[in-house]
C-alpha cells in the first residue's frame, strides 16, 4: 500500500495517511460485519440411527422433539451414508471427500482393522472451523483416531477417545465372542436377556452415558453463549448403536408382541453375495435368536431412539434458556442405519440394503422456510454446505455437493445432476470388498467386485429388496442404464476402481 500511495501522491503524505486510515476503517468495518454474520452451527450426530422409526416419518416412537426440527427444518427424506459402517462414513461427513481421498476407507482401532486414525492431513470441519475463528466443541463419538478433535483444534472436548494414544493396540471383541457363543447353548444373561442384543440397564437415564454427552454439550453450550465469536458445536452420541441397552422406563416402552416386522424381516438370502452369510463381528452369528429375541431386540432398539429424543430435547431447551435457538443452524443426522434382523441380518456389514444405506437427516436454517426435500442426498454433501454457512477457506475439492439450493428452494431447485445416490463399502475391519451401489429412486444396482455375483433390485415394486433381478432379462434396460450412471459417478469422483468396474460389467452391455 505504502508502494502505490508514493507513486500517486508522492508530495501528499496528509492525504495519503487520511486514505490508508479510510481503507482500514473499511476493512476493519467489513471484517466485524463478516464476523457478526458467521451462524452458530449444531450438529447433533447419532450412531446406527435408522430413518424410518420416527412419528414424523409415521414410525412407531413418539419423538416430539426430533419432529419438532423436522417441523422447523428441511427434511432430506431420501438422504444416504456414503459407508455403513462408523469410521468411513464419518471421514466423509467431516471432510466432504470419499475414502479413496482422505486416507481412511475401513474403520479404526477395531479387530483386524489395519488404519487408526483419518490423516491429520485432513483437517476437515474441525480444523477449518477453527483456523475460521470459530470456538469449537466436540462432545461424545469420534472414532476417527485418538485425541483427532484436539489436534485439530477443538477448545471443548468430552470423551476418552479424544484423549487416547494415538496409535494404541486395536481393541478386539473377545468377551462378545464368549458371551455371543453361550447363547448358542441356551444360556442367558440377568434378567433372561441378551445383552449383546438387548438389555435393560440398572438406573435411570441420568445414569446413562447419553445424559453424560447431554450434560456435557450443555456445558458447551453454557459457555459459547458468553464467547464473542461464533461456535461450532458436536454433540455425538454412541446410541442406538447395538447392543441396543436402556434403562426404564425406555425398556418397556414397547411391548415386543405388540410390534409389527417388515416382509424381509427373517427371510431366508437367495441369489444373494457370500459375504452376507459371514459373520464379520461375533454378535453377527444369530442362529440363536428366535423370533422372541428378534421382537425384543426391536423393542429396545425403539425404546433407545424415545430416549435419544428427551436428550435432543434437553439440549434445545438449553440453547433456548441461553439465547442461542432462534439463530442457531442445526444438523441431524446418524452415520448409517443398521439391521434389526431384515434378511436375517444385525448390526451391519458389507452390502447395501436400504436399512442401513438410508440415514435421517434435518437441517434447521433459521431463515429459511421449512420443507420436505425428496431428492436423494449423500453425507458427502453436509460438509460444503456447513462450510458455505461459515464462509470457511476451502482445503481442496471435495466430492458432495452443497445441499443449500434444495433448503432453499427444495426439490424445485436446478441441482444440475442426476437423482443418484452412491454408496462405497471399501473394507469392514481389515477384509476388502470394494463394493459399489448406485441407488435411483426406483432402482439400485450394487458391483461386487469381491465376489461373482452382483445385486439389482427394483425399489417401486420390491422396497424391501428380496429379489435380486441381476439374471433377469427384463430388467436388462434397467441394468444397462443403471451401470452407466454408475460409472459416471465413479468417473465423477476420480474413483481408482473404474477400470475394474468397466470390466467387470462389460458383459451386461453385450445381452
Amino acid at each position: 500500500m505504502r508502494d502505490f500511495v508514493s507513486r500517486k501522491w508522492p508530495g501528499s503524505t496528509l492525504i495519503a495517511t487520511t486514505f490508508l486510515l479510510f481503507i482500514v476503517s473499511l476493512s476493519t468495518s467489513a471484517s466485524v460485519t463478516l464476523e457478526e454474520n458467521k451462524p452458530n452451527v449444531l450438529m447433533l450426530l447419532f450412531d446406527d440411527m435408522r430413518f424410518d422409526s420416527f412419528s414424523y416419518r409415521g414410525g412407531p416412537v413418539h419423538t416430539p422433539n426430533i419432529d419438532l426440527l423436522a417441523k422447523e427444518g428441511t427434511r432430506f427424506d431420501y438422504a444416504m451414508t456414503s459407508t455403513g459402517l462408523c469410521s468411513p462414513s464419518r471421514a466423509a461427513l467431516f471432510t466432504g471427500r470419499w475414502g479413496h481421498k482422505n486416507g481412511l476407507d475401513d474403520n479404526v482401532h477395531l479387530y483386524h482393522s489395519r488404519l487408526s486414525e483419518l490423516p491429520l492431513s485432513e483437517g476437515g470441519l474441525i480444523k477449518r472451523a477453527a483456523e475460521a475463528g470459530y470456538y469449537v466443541g466436540y462432545s461424545g463419538k469420534w472414532h476417527l483416531g485418538g485425541q483427532g478433535t484436539v489436534l485439530r483444534g477443538a477448545e471443548f472436548v468430552y470423551g476418552e477417545e479424544h484423549h487416547r494414544e494415538r496409535h494404541g493396540r486395536q481393541w478386539t471383541p473377545y468377551e462378545i465372542a464368549n458371551q455371543t457363543e453361550r447363547y448358542f447353548h441356551g444360556e442367558l444373561d440377568a434378567n433372561g436377556e441378551k445383552h449383546q442384543y438387548y438389555q435393560t440397564l440398572p438406573g435411570t437415564y441420568e445414569d446413562t452415558h447419553t445424559a453424560q454427552i447431554v450434560d456435557h454439550g450443555q456445558a458447551f453450550l453454557k459457555k459459547a453463549a458468553k464467547e464473542d465469536r461464533p461456535f461450532f458445536s458436536v454433540v455425538s452420541f454412541h446410541q442406538p448403536h447395538p447392543p441396543y441397552r436402556v434403562p426404564e422406563p425406555y425398556a418397556s416402552m414397547f411391548n415386543p408382541d405388540e410390534l409389527k416386522l417388515p416382509l424381509n424381516h427373517g427371510i431366508e438370502r437367495v441369489n444373494k453375495p457370500m459375504s452376507q452369510d459371514d459373520p464379520w463381528w461375533p454378535w453377527h452369528r444369530v442362529g440363536h435368536m428366535t423370533d422372541r429375541d428378534w421382537r425384543k431386540s426391536r423393542a429396545y432398539y425403539y425404546g433407545a431412539i424415545a430416549m435419544v429424543d428427551h436428550a435432543i430435547g434437553e439440549l434445545i431447551a438449553t440453547a433456548k434458556n441461553e439465547g442461542l435457538y432462534n439463530d442457531l443452524f442445526i444438523v441431524l443426522l446418524s452415520d448409517q442405519g443398521s439391521m434389526l434382523g431384515e434378511h436375517s441380518l444385525y448390526d451391519k456389514g458389507p452390502y447395501a440394503y436400504d436399512e442401513l444405506m438410508r440415514m435421517p437427516l434435518i437441517i434447521r436454517h433459521p431463515e429459511v422456510a421449512p420443507k420436505v426435500v425428496t431428492r436423494q442426498v449423500s453425507m458427502l454433501d453436509i460438509a460444503p454446505t456447513i462450510a458455505e454457512w461459515m464462509q470457511l477457506t476451502s482445503d481442496g475439492d471435495v466430492d458432495g455437493r452443497s445441499l443449500n439450493s434444495l433448503i432453499e428452494k427444495g426439490d424445485k431447485a436446478d441441482i444440475g445432476r442426476e437423482d443418484v445416490a452412491l454408496y462405497v463399502y471399501e473394507w469392514y475391519n481389515g477384509s476388502w470388498f470394494g463394493i459399489r451401489a448406485l441407488r435411483t429412486p426406483d432402482m439400485k444396482f450394487v458391483w461386487n467386485p469381491g465376489d461373482s455375483r452382483d445385486e439389482l433390485y427394483d425399489l417401486k415394486n420390491d422396497p424391501g429388496e428380496i429379489v435380486n433381478q441381476i439374471h433377469n432379462q427384463k430388467y436388462n434396460a434397467q441394468l444397462l442404464k443403471m451401470t452407466n450412471l454408475l460409472e459416471l459417478e465413479m468417473k465423477r469422483v476420480g474413483d481408482p476402481l473404474l477400470p475394474k468396474l468397466r470390466h467387470h460389467i462389460a458383459h451386461y452391455r453385450q445381452k
